[in-house]
C-alpha cells in the first residue's frame, strides 16, 4: 500500500485544491492531509478567511482523501512522514526544492504544477476588490 501525504490551509476551496488533491491520490492509496491550523497560519503571518474547522471538514470529506489532520507548526512534517509510514510527499510546485533535504531520506518528494489561473490568494485579492 503506497501512501502519500500533502498539507495546505485550503482557505476558499477551490478547483485548483481539488485538482491537486486528485493528482495527488492518484500517485498512491491512501492519501493523508495536514491542515494548516489558525494559529499556525497566523505564526506564517497568514489569515484565512475560513475557521480551521470548516476547512479540516470540507478536506475530511473528500473522496480522494484517506485521513486530514491538523498542521500546526513547520516541523512536524518529518515526524508525520515517519509515523504514517509514507511513501510519497507532495506539494505544489511553487515549494520546489523546499522539502527536499528534510524529507528525503524518509520518502519520495514529488511537486505537482498548480492550476493555472486559480489561487486562493487571488480570490482574496477580489473579495477585498467588491
Amino acid at each position: 500500500m503506497k501512501k502519500i501525504l500533502t498539507y495546505g490551509t485550503f482557505d476558499c476551496f477551490h478547483i485548483g485544491h481539488l485538482r491537486l488533491l486528485e493528482r495527488a491520490s492518484a500517485l498512491g492509496d491512501q492519501l493523508y492531509v495536514g491542515v494548516s491550523t489558525d494559529e499556525f497560519n497566523v505564526s506564517k503571518g497568514k489569515e484565512s478567511l475560513c475557521r480551521f474547522s470548516d476547512r479540516l471538514e470540507i478536506i475530511q470529506s473528500l473522496r480522494y482523501v484517506y485521513r486530514a489532520f491538523p498542521e500546526r507548526e513547520w516541523s512536524q512534517k518529518i515526524d508525520d512522514v515517519i509515523k504514517n509510514g509514507i511513501d510519497i510527499f507532495v506539494m505544489g510546485d511553487d515549494w520546489k526544492g523546499y522539502f527536499d533535504a528534510d524529507l528525503k531520506e524518509h520518502c519520495d518528494v514529488v511537486y505537482l504544477s498548480r492550476t493555472e489561473g486559480i489561487s486562493s490568494s487571488r480570490i482574496r485579492k477580489e473579495l477585498s476588490v467588491t
